[in-house]
């Protein structure tokens, strides 16, 4: 059995997006260590029985003397852990984590990229000064003979590519971190029919201007002016460690101005898309966004841009939703318009969203496929995962 440490740059990310993984690993016998700066999910992992272990990490840091404190304490703790694989989630993350892991002696190392982040998708003089220095370091940390990257769509892994980042060969595509399909399901029947209320339009997760917020308040405010009774709702909060973060004055100013109604944060989503209608998001770049694969198994309609990572869950606009150009609120109005007006239409997409999900995303095929890749790589050494309780040889 091997010893594996899951390293994220939130504790509210492992616990939304990798605790089944854990669990998995846990339950095949393997010895877990979570590993993630302080917050408030830590104690609940841990209440769940897992060990989890708080890091002296600041995400947005750029100061080089708590960065390079940081890269020591990570050496230090892998030295005391001695695991068999570190796996790093982010970019930051996956970049620390191999490079600290290659100091301790951790020959085994997997890094997941979810997306490229605020440094690769921002217009801001900032991002593109960071963007060539991101590039040389990402290229230091990801070589390796027992190395590898997983990605979540393939224009991140023609981005790494044409970069020369990573060995291509060393490079696996996992479209997400996956859904729970047995929780995330399509509301009732005996719910309220869509035609007899108004269209409830949800856009969830990070409040970044990244994910194409500007584009959605624009889109509310042209259906507004046509009289239309659409509910535009936003789920979710700023993040203020990111430069994209919304300012909270603004989201209360559309709120006043009757544009958007704004719930925060939003601890049951199942719930939430039990009470909508149609998830979009206008977002600029994805790995792969979790909030509309969870949309789409609730069998939503889904609006998404044709943006790298959004192209995985709407691969054909009519499809299982609908798909708007980037940076365009008055193609995302119109989108949600045609959907008000054509409710046999939503119920279509929703549909066949969630036939896609079932076949695409559900967890358990990403979790497989992702222990997948640690066998690969532990092989050479003869610590191989097992699947489904067997030792593979």
């Amino acid at each position: 059995m091997s010893k594996v440490i899951l390293f994220a740059n939130t504790d509210w990310y492992l616990y939304n997006f990798r605790l089944s993984l854990a669990r998995k690993l846990r339950e095949l016998g393997h010895e877990v260590v979570l590993l993630s700066p302080p917050g408030e999910y830590g104690p609940q992992l841990r209440a769940l029985g897992f060990r989890w272990e708080p890091a002296p990490m600041v995400r947005r840091s750029l100061n080089p003397l708590r960065e390079v404190t940081l890269l020591m304490w990570l050496v230090r703790f892998l030295r005391r852990e001695r695991p068999d694989l570190v796996h790093g989630f982010t970019i930051k993350c996956a970049v620390y984590g191999s490079l600290s892991s290659r100091l301790a002696g951790v020959a085994v190392r997997v890094n997941a990229v979810a997306g490229m982040g605020y440094v690769f998708s921002s217009r801001d003089v900032k991002a593109v000064v960071l963007r060539p220095l991101v590039r040389r370091v990402m290229r230091m940390a990801f070589g390796g003979k027992r190395s590898m990257l997983i990605l979540q769509n393939p224009d991140d892994l023609a981005l790494f590519r044409t970069a020369n980042i990573v060995d291509e060969r060393a490079i696996r595509v996992i479209k997400g971190s996956g859904v729970n399909i047995s929780r995330f399901k399509p509301r009732s029947e005996e719910a309220e029919p869509l035609e007899a209320q108004p269209l409830r339009v949800v856009l969830a997760g990070r409040l970044l201007w990244d994910k194409g917020i500007a584009e959605y308040v624009e889109a509310a405010r042209i259906l507004k002016a046509e009289g239309r009774s659409v509910r535009c709702i936003l789920a979710g909060t700023p993040d203020p460690g990111n430069p994209a973060a919304v300012d909270e004055n603004l989201l209360r100013g559309w709120v006043r101005d009757g544009l958007v109604e704004w719930l925060g944060h939003v601890s049951d989503m199942p719930a939430l898309f039990a009470e909508t209608d149609v998830a979009v998001l206008p977002s600029y770049r994805e790995g792969l966004p979790k909030s509309m694969i969870e949309a789409a198994a609730c069998a939503l309609p889904l609006i998404i841009t044709d943006a790298p990572g959004c192209r995985e869950v709407v691969g054909i606009d009519g499809e299982e939703g609908l798909m708007v150009p980037v940076r365009d609120g008055r193609a995302l109005a119109g989108a949600i318009r045609r959907l008000d007006d054509d409710r046999a239409l939503a119920r279509k997409l929703g549909e066949a969203a969630r036939q896609k999900a079932l076949r695409e995303f559900d967890e358990q095929i990403i979790i497989e496929r992702t222990l997948a890749v640690y066998r690969e790589v532990l092989e050479p050494a003869r610590q191989a995962m097992p699947v489904s309780g067997s030792v593979v040889p």
